[in-house]
């Protein structure tokens, strides 16, 4: 049985997320480089109650560095689609705890293995740091000129959207839903498996996908339905409208070295996993040692 202290376990599945970590450390060894937002307020100050659970201001700056929203870009609307998923992530945690999920073995390997992701990103950030210190104007220019979808070229969608928490059981209704045509029929769908969810209109940047995702989001966007995930939640999205926003100037240089940093963590990391893979401490039981090419020599004479 997996064990692990009560109040660890409350604390973690509260506020432990797996996805995005590399960019929550870039934003980390960054923070120097942009300015609180003037709306946020001091960091100690509540802004909410989730039961009896506050939610700080600095909370809320948090989301605002992981979803890299720059503080002349936080009005009114950003601020209540971010508070709000806060707010209803938080109160999600809560129903868990108080339904005794996070005794569930999967729960708790899953609220490990945010633990353990934070803290070694943690050590390789503190690595990288020398060398982000080292990235310079003509490597962030480089990098922009590179992916004009997410500066020069970017485009605000609006979108209605059916955002899902995700769990076990929710994975498997997003799965049935993903055939579905429209979101009216994903909406009754879960609706009909009593998966929790929430049905609204928001704002995606073509910034945040991929440059194949961004493909086939131009290509049948007045047409289809499509589906992401972020580390906590699936999103079923349909494009209602967009505008070109380009960002550019001290915005476009800041983020720029944002990813750069991430893709020098994501380049320690695996210099580190090299590193462990053949350091003495670690050891394979059989038939992993043979697996991982660690089986122990035969001993001499041995029949």
């Amino acid at each position: 049985m997996i064990t692990v202290d009560m109040a660890r376990r409350s604390k973690a599945l509260r506020g432990a997320s797996t996805t995005l970590i590399l960019i929550a450390i870039a934003g980390a060894l960054l923070a120097g480089c942009s300015k609180k937002s003037e709306q946020a307020g001091p960091p100690g100050q509540v802004i909410a109650h989730v039961g009896k659970e506050d939610v700080t201001a600095q909370e809320l700056e948090n989301e605002f560095r992981w979803a890299r929203i720059l503080p002349d870009k936080r009005d009114d609307e950003t601020i209540k689609r971010v508070l709000g998923d806060l707010v209803l992530r938080k109160y999600l945690a809560q129903r868990a705890v108080e339904a005794e999920l996070d005794r569930q073995p999967a729960v708790l390997l899953d609220i490990l293995r945010s633990r353990e992701q934070a803290l070694a990103n943690a050590y390789l950030g503190r690595d990288v740091a020398t060398k982000a210190s080292a990235i310079g104007k003509t490597e962030i220019q480089s990098y922009i000129n590179s992916q004009p979808w997410k500066f020069a070229n970017r485009k605000i969608y609006t979108v209605e959207q059916i955002t899902i928490p995700l769990t076990p059981e929710a994975q498997a209704a997003v799965d049935a839903a993903k055939p579905l045509k429209s979101l009216d029929e994903i909406d009754q769908k879960l609706n009909e498996l009593k998966i929790l969810h929430n049905r609204s209109m928001g704002i995606i940047s073509s910034s945040e996908f991929s440059k194949q995702v961004l493909e086939q989001v131009e290509e049948k966007k007045n047409t289809d339905q499509f589906y992401i995930q972020t580390p906590t939640s699936g999103v079923f999205f349909k494009v209602r409208g967009e505008e070109t926003r380009p960002l550019a100037g001290e915005a476009a240089e800041q983020i720029a070295r944002q990813a750069l940093v991430a893709d020098l963590i994501r380049s320690e990391a695996a210099t580190k996993a090299l590193a462990a893979a053949a350091d003495t401490e670690v050891k394979y039981e059989e038939p992993y040692a043979r697996i991982m090419g660690k089986e122990k020599p035969a001993e001499s004479g041995a029949k």
